[in-house]
């Protein structure tokens, strides 16, 4: 039985699973590196520490328990990275792309204000996955300054990188 079970594993991993057909190898690529990222004790499943310890990565310390083990139960058992892209899957097929930039950032907004402190996305933007360059933090913040306070109007961003232009005032 072992054999077997790790067989099944191998071909869901190893690209035989339709979930993978879903998407572009760069894609993939990238949604590794983010369940990378979330997977913090690093043993291949996204557990309910898992999210807590990476929600306080971004500043959410008081994450209730109900509301994390709501988070894991959205998926029919242990999150592992091909469970993880078929979440994204069905979460991506149903929404709206500007829908679904705006829904990451507001992990970074728990306030729900629509603004998110430029230290904190230059920080992520800087240290995680693809980062930026220097150049490209001096370009991303020539087009979409802070305001006086330091915060950066993440909708604001979101319509321009699905749309293409910034909204009219």
């Amino acid at each position: 039985a072992p054999k077997k079970a790790k067989r099944r594993q191998q071909q869901g991993e190893g690209g035989s699973s339709n979930v993978f057909s879903m998407f572009e190898q760069s894609q993939i690529q990238e949604y590794k590196e983010a369940f990378t990222i979330i997977d913090q004790n690093r043993d291949g499943i996204i557990s309910k520490d898992d999210l807590r310890d990476v929600l306080a990565t971004m500043g959410q310390l008081n994450v209730k328990n109900e509301e994390l083990e709501a988070m894991v139960k959205e998926a029919s058992g242990p999150i592992n990275f091909t469970v993880f892209l078929t979440i994204l899957f069905t979460t991506l097929r149903s929404a709206d792309p500007e829908d679904v930039i705006v829904s990451a950032f507001k992990v970074l907004d728990p306030e729900a204000t629509g603004a998110i402190k430029k230290e904190l996305l230059e920080e992520l933007l800087t240290t995680q996955c693809d980062r930026f360059t220097a150049e490209e933090m001096t370009n991303l913040w020539a087009a979409f300054p802070p305001d006086v306070a330091g915060n950066v109007d993440y909708k604001n961003i979101c319509y321009v990188i699905t749309h293409g232009e910034e909204k009219e005032e």
